[in-house]
């Protein structure tokens, strides 16, 4: 018999070859369900993107997590595309909207200093390991206290 999802298979999901033309813009545009004017394509640089749109990245920790999502998990909507490197901008990785508390350089100045300092402390450290140790007690040196015979 045939398959109960013809629709699911691999093969339907993947990008088809860049748009060339207006028709297959336009084509594209309603496959991803987008308005013609609003769809533009990933940049054709060799890498397979294909007709998929090409649009800015937006983070999942971004976006309103009171708004009532068909996904609330993903925060997105039913027949939404996605970004093509959605693994990037997942809710528990990179967000683009967010502002570093400390500038660049502090950043990279304290990163430094630590590795530095540590990196110096072990080299003016080197030689100087010793085991704190004292002669052994006898009760007088030169008798022997023992024999093994």
């Amino acid at each position: 018999g045939t398959p109960a999802f013809l629709a699911h298979w691999n093969k339907d999901w993947k990008p088809a070859k860049y748009p060339r033309t207006e028709e297959e813009r336009s084509a594209a545009a309603k496959k991803y369900n987008l308005f013609p004017e609003e769809y533009v394509p990933v940049k054709d640089d060799g890498h397979g993107a294909g007709d998929y749109p090409g649009f800015k990245p937006y983070s999942v920790e971004s976006r309103d997590p009171f708004y009532p999502w068909d996904f609330p998990e993903y925060r997105r909507n039913f027949n939404e595309p996605l970004h093509d490197d959605i693994n990037i901008y997942g809710e528990d990785r990179y967000d683009v909207l967010m502002k570093p508390r400390f500038p660049l350089i502090a950043m990279l100045a304290s990163f430094i200093l630590a590795m530095g300092s540590s990196i110096y402390l072990t080299y003016l450290g080197k030689d100087t390991a010793f085991l704190p140790a004292m002669p052994q007690h006898m009760p007088a040196t030169s008798v022997k206290h023992y024999t093994y015979q």
